[in-house]
């Protein structure tokens, strides 16, 4: 069966777990290495042969524009991740709007084909923010992989959401991926989760959505490949075993996991799914 592997492209000091020390004022001051990480993992999925979807966040694309232009150039899909790394939770429509609009702005300048996802800053298209459908439609875009539908974390999900593809009026949601187990929904998808778990109990859980006929929508970012990245004092011991928690072991993983699914880009494994960006919402401009 094949799965989706996602990138959530960002900088390691753009993160919501460092948010609270390293302000967004602060960022043009720290060190950059997204473009060395992005580029180990666009060997190793050459190297693979996986297409993967990319979600570009806008700052990042607005200073490596030719990485994103390389990222498209070897075949795989820009979608968004909005400009300012912001949670939807902390915007008002207005304020998504116009961080939305920017971020496809600066993507269309480097990117010739057109932009159809999404995905939110931490998963942040919650029961609160699901005005973020209209919005999405009314740009054209065609899906959004935002939702994670458990309970437990303090700054996303929508736990009766369900674990399959669903319309949202005119966008598709394609949800973060979750094994049923003991009759809870238990992550399967990557970031912390896929750095934390045993990787056999990872490769247990994605077997599972893929024998109910669901693959798994697997996400990371660049900064999870590189160990060598400056540690940030003072965060608390939750936030930073999230963050730096087996980062040296990230690539062998990934290797394996290659080795054991399938994976192609969301664009691809959904194509069929996908509503026409001549959606109502765009023609009526909402």
């Amino acid at each position: 069966m094949q799965n989706a592997f996602s990138i959530d492209l960002e900088e390691w000091f753009c993160v919501r777990n460092l948010s609270g020390i390293i302000e967004p004022t602060q960022w043009e001051n720290c060190e950059s290495r997204v473009e060395q990480n992005t580029l180990r993992l666009l060997d190793l999925l050459g190297r693979r042969r996986v297409d993967a979807t990319f979600f570009v966040l806008g700052w990042v694309a607005d200073r490596h524009r030719d990485l994103v232009r390389e990222i498209e150039r070897k075949g795989h899909e820009i979608a968004t991740h909005g400009y300012s790394h912001t949670v939807l939770t902390k915007m008002t429509p207005d304020e998504f709007k116009a961080d939305l609009d920017r971020s496809l702005d600066v993507l269309a300048r480097c990117t010739s084909a057109p932009i159809l996802g999404f995905r939110a800053p931490s998963f942040s298209v919650t029961r609160r923010t699901w005005w973020a459908f209209d919005i999405l439609a009314s740009r054209g875009l065609r899906y959004d992989s935002s939702v994670f539908p458990v309970g437990f974390h303090p700054d996303y999900g929508v736990p009766d959401a369900p674990l399959e593809p669903y319309p949202v009026g005119d966008m598709l949601e394609i949800p973060m991926s979750c094994a049923r187990l003991m009759g809870c929904n238990v992550p399967c998808c990557g970031g912390a989760y896929f750095r934390t778990y045993p990787y056999a109990l990872t490769r247990r859980l994605m077997q599972a959505c893929n024998r109910e006929g669901r693959p798994t929508i697997f996400y990371m970012h660049p900064w999870e490949v590189d160990p060598d990245q400056p540690r940030v004092g003072g965060l608390p011991v939750g936030k930073r075993f999230r963050h730096y928690n087996n980062l040296e072991k990230t690539l062998p993983r990934l290797e394996k996991l290659l080795e054991d699914f399938r994976f192609v880009a969301l664009r691809t494994l959904f194509r069929e799914n996908l509503v026409s960006t001549k959606s109502p919402a765009a023609a009526n401009g909402r």
